[in-house]
C-alpha cells in the first residue's frame, strides 16, 4: 500500500469516528431541546443556575460517536470522567450535599413564628400521592410510579434522589422534568392561584408573626430531624443534611462551615448534578412515549400541588377567627421551590394590594415544603423498598 492510499484510508477512518458519521435526528432533536433550555435560562431568567448546567448537560450527552470505539468518553460507559461523575447522581451522592446547602441558607423562622404554616407544607403534598395513583392507573410499575409523582414536590434533588433508588431508568426524564417544572413555577402557579381564589381573599393582611427566639432556632433542626425521622427513617439522608445544614446556620459558632455549604459547596454539587442529569438524556434513551407520559405526570402533580395548598389555606380559614385568617395566596409556596414559589405569593398579593406583603408569611409553608417533599420520599421510599 503506497503512502497516498495509506492517508486516504486513514481518513475515510477518521470519518467514521465524527459525529457527523454517527449523528442521528433525534441526537438533534436533544441538542435543540439543550438550545432551548440555555436560551429560557439567559433570555428568560428561567432558573439559569439550574438550566444552564442541564442545557449544556443536554447538548454534551448527545454529540454521537462510535459506540464500539471504546474511546470511554461517554457518560454509560466505565471508566470515562463523566462516568465519575454521574456517579454522585447514580449513587444519590449529591442531593443529599445540596439539602446540605439548602439547610445552610434556610431561615424558618417564619414557620417557627407561626407553626399552623407547616400544614400547608403538608397539603401540597397532595400533588405527590394523587399523581402516584394516576401513575399506577397509566399501568407504571409502584416504583417508576412513585419516581415520577415525587415531581409533584416541586423538588430536584428529592426527584433524582428518590428516582435513583426506585426507577434509576427513567431517572433522565423525572430529573429534567422536575427541573423543568420548578423553572416554570413563575408561568404555571399564578394562573391556578388567581381561579381559586376571590378578590376578597387576595387581599387578605396577614398580622406579622411573633419574634422567635435563638434558642428556638438552634433547638428546631434537632428536634426537627429527631421527629421526622422518628417517623420516615428513609429519609434519613435527606432530612439529616437539611437539619445537618442549618444547625451550622443557627448555632452561631460554625458559621464558616454554614458559608461553605452553602455557598462553595453547593455550588459545585449544583453543576456536577445539572451537567450530568443533562448528559443522561441522550435521544436513545430519552425520547419515548414514556418520557412524554412523564412530563404530563408531573405537570399534573404539580398543578395538584399548587391547587392543595391553597384550597388547604380556604379550608384553614373556615375555622380561623376575623383578624387571624391566611391569605389564600400563600397557598401556592406549600411546594418546595425556595423561594421562587414564596416571590410568586408575593408578587401576587402586590397586584391586588401594593401595601400586603406576603413574602415573609409565604417562606412558612415554603420551608414546609422543603420538608414535606423529602418526608414524602422517604415515605415512599420505605414503603416501596
Amino acid at each position: 500500500m503506497d503512502l497516498g492510499q495509506f492517508i486516504i484510508q486513514n481518513f475515510h477512518e477518521f470519518l467514521t469516528y465524527t459525529a457527523f458519521a454517527n449523528a442521528t435526528v433525534g441526537n438533534l432533536i436533544m441538542i435543540a431541546v439543550g438550545a432551548f433550555f440555555i436560551w429560557l435560562a439567559i433570555k428568560k431568567d428561567f432558573e439559569p443556575l439550574l438550566l444552564v448546567p442541564i442545557g449544556l448537560g443536554i447538548i454534551l450527552g448527545n454529540i454521537p460517536f462510535r459506540a464500539d470505539a471504546g474511546l470511554e468518553i461517554g457518560l454509560y460507559e466505565d471508566n470515562s470522567v463523566l462516568n465519575i461523575f454521574y456517579q454522585g447522581v447514580r449513587q444519590g451522592w449529591y442531593p443529599p450535599l445540596i439539602f446540605l446547602g439548602i439547610g445552610a441558607m434556610t431561615d424558618f423562622t417564619a414557620l417557627l413564628a407561626n407553626p399552623k404554616l407547616m400544614l400547608i407544607g403538608a397539603a401540597a403534598q397532595f400533588g405527590i400521592f394523587g399523581a402516584y395513583m394516576v401513575a399506577l392507573a397509566m399501568g407504571f410499575e409502584p416504583s417508576q410510579a412513585a419516581g415520577i409523582a415525587i415531581i409533584g414536590g416541586a423538588d430536584g434533588p428529592t426527584a433524582i434522589f428518590l428516582s435513583s433508588k426506585l426507577s434509576p431508568n427513567l431517572m433522565g426524564a423525572i430529573a429534567v422534568c422536575a427541573y423543568s417544572y420548578m423553572a416554570l413555577v413563575p408561568v404555571i402557579q399564578p394562573f391556578i392561584m388567581r381561579l381559586l381564589t376571590t378578590d376578597k381573599e387576595r387581599v387578605i393582611k396577614m398580622k406579622p408573626g411573633r419574634e422567635v427566639s435563638q434558642t428556638e432556632r438552634i433547638l428546631f433542626p434537632i428536634i426537627g430531624l429527631l421527629l421526622t425521622t422518628f417517623i420516615v427513617p428513609s429519609g434519613l439522608p435527606l432530612l439529616g443534611m437539611l437539619f445537618f445544614g442549618n444547625l451550622l446556620k443557627e448555632s452561631g459558632k460554625t458559621t464558616r462551615l454554614a458559608k461553605t455549604a452553602g455557598a462553595a459547596l453547593n455550588d459545585i454539587v449544583v453543576m456536577l448534578l445539572g451537567l450530568t442529569v443533562g448528559c443522561s438524556t441522550q435521544a436513545s434513551e430519552f425520547l419515548t412515549f414514556n418520557t412524554i407520559k412523564i412530563f404530563a405526570l408531573g405537570a399534573m402533580a404539580f398543578m395538584i400541588a399548587t391547587a392543595s395548598g391553597v384550597c388547604f389555606v380556604k379550608l384553614m380559614n373556615l375555622f380561623l377567627p376575623e383578624g387571624k385568617k391566611l391569605n389564600p395566596l400563600i397557598g401556592n409556596a406549600g411546594v418546595s421551590a425556595v423561594p421562587m414559589a414564596a416571590r410568586i405569593s408575593n408578587n401576587l398579593g402586590l397586584e391586588y394590594d401594593r401595601h400586603n406583603f406576603l413574602l415573609m408569611h409565604a417562606m412558612g409553608p415554603n420551608v414546609a415544603g422543603v420538608i414535606g417533599s423529602a418526608v414524602a420520599a422517604g415515605a415512599l421510599l420505605g414503603f416501596l423498598s
